[in-house]
């Protein structure tokens, strides 16, 4: 991986050069949030935001999709005219996430309706303060070093790209004229001290050490029903999670035709009918064994598939409940700490 630099005044020059890479996205101002929109104007874009109301996943797995279109004759997959994007400012802990959903969609069997999406984003991250909702120091995902195309530190008059792969390079290369290859030994104390002022803003932490072995020594604990008689099951934690992939196919047939298409769209693992099965039984009636099952599946299960949590730090459910019902405050009861209300 190399370093380049671009100054801050030349952002919008390298944005404009890099439209054959197709549609750019970005971080837009929406009242007191931020979301992920498709952009037109280059000064929509806000360098300052932190974490986007719905992450990525939008993009890769859009919250509904028809998977492919079907007759008497057979059936056509609808992965053609995915457009190219190229996603801009996506920070560390949403680089990790989608690191964690790109080996999740192919760990056994290849998702082909989200690789199909993958295979056309290029990805351009971009550095970022953290705020009080932040904890991706304890996740060890506050910094990223693969998983891009390129990765902007803002250092103020000017950014440090570092080039994570050959599309990366291809498009520092489309604009040679506004890239600087000479990276000085006064960028890189500017770049250190960033670091350290970057390290000392993080004031939201927890320990995660050993939590697959405190979940499951936890199983039967008093905290699952004392927080199922406050969670409202609305699922909000799971939608604007980075890597939440919970999904519902359902077909829909044109009357007195034979045809139709078939659909996927989000679902939630605490919405009730998610563990519903054929003849009316419900695995997870209760909302306890609902919540249950997710923070089971983020901080036990995923650890034992793929050696880390599938959480990231990125503070969006601690934003979101309405409950206060995220993954910090269940981590801090399960290791006996006090949760302030």
């Amino acid at each position: 991986m190399r370093a380049v630099k671009i100054k801050r005044e030349n952002l919008s020059g390298f944005l404009k050069a890099i439209e054959p890479f197709g549609e750019l996205w970005g971080p837009v101002k929406k009242g007191d949030q931020f979301s992920l929109d498709k952009i037109s104007d280059y000064s929509e874009i806000d360098l300052t935001a932190l974490r986007t109301k719905i992450p990525f996943k939008k993009l890769l797995l859009p919250p509904k999709f028809s998977m492919f279109s079907f007759d008497e004759k057979g059936y056509k997959p609808n992965i053609e005219d995915i457009p190219n994007r190229v996603i801009f400012g996506l920070h560390p802990c949403d680089i990790h996430g989608l690191n964690i959903m790109d080996a999740f969609h192919n760990q056994q069997y290849p998702d082909a309706f989200y690789n199909a999406r993958r295979s056309k984003i290029a990805v351009i991250g971009l550095s970022c303060t953290p705020d009080e909702l932040c904890f991706c120091k304890t996740t060890n995902t506050h910094y990223a070093e693969k998983g891009f195309d390129l990765f902007f530190t803002d250092l103020g008059d000017i950014f440090v790209i570092w080039v994570g792969s050959s599309l990366g390079d291809d498009m520092v290369r489309e604009c040679p004229e506004l890239i600087d290859e000479n990276v000085t030994p006064e960028d890189l104390k500017k770049y250190i001290e960033w670091r350290r002022k970057r390290e000392s803003k993080f004031k939201s932490d927890m320990d995660f050490t050993g939590m697959p072995s405190i979940m499951e020594l936890s199983w039967d604990a008093s905290i699952w029903e004392e927080l199922g008689e406050k969670c409202l099951s609305c699922g909000a934690c799971t939608i604007v999670c980075p890597t939440c992939p919970c999904f519902n196919v359902f077909d829909e047939v044109e009357l007195n035709e034979d045809k139709g298409e078939r659909y996927r769209q989000w679902d939630s693992c605490l919405f009730k009918e998610y563990s519903m099965v054929a003849g009316g039984h419900n695995f997870r009636e209760s909302r306890a064994q609902r919540l249950k099952l997710r923070f089971t599946h983020k901080l036990q299960a995923f650890v034992g598939a793929f050696g880390e949590p599938a959480c990231v730090g990125c503070g969006r459910c601690v934003d979101t409940c309405p409950v206060d019902i995220d993954i910090k405050s269940v981590g801090l009861r399960l290791i006996g700490e006090e949760v302030m209300a």
